[in-house]
């Protein structure tokens, strides 16, 4: 009865990929106009590639995938019982 544990993983891993993703979107133009007028302080420099950017969201997204994964699938697989003796 109710849902299972890959159900119960996949709605929890996607309410903490929104959030990411999010935070993503709206850190790419203030990290690039910041980067870009720390580097012009520099006789050399080089110059921001979106690819870097794309990397840096997906570390974020494999980091909170693997923290967030992990903590669900052990409590997924929790026996109710055990939660409720102590209510």
């Amino acid at each position: 009865m109710g849902a299972g544990t890959s159900e119960v993983s996949r709605l929890l891993l996607w309410q903490f990929i929104k959030p990411v993703l999010w935070a993503s979107v709206i850190a790419w133009p203030i990290s690039a106009y910041a980067m870009n007028r720390w580097l012009q302080g520099f006789a050399y420099h080089v110059e921001l590639q979106p690819w870097l950017f794309a990397a840096a969201t997906m570390l974020a997204l494999i980091i909170a995938l693997l923290t967030v994964g992990a903590h669900c699938h052990r409590v997924a697989r929790a026996r109710p019982m055990t939660a409720l003796r102590y209510e």
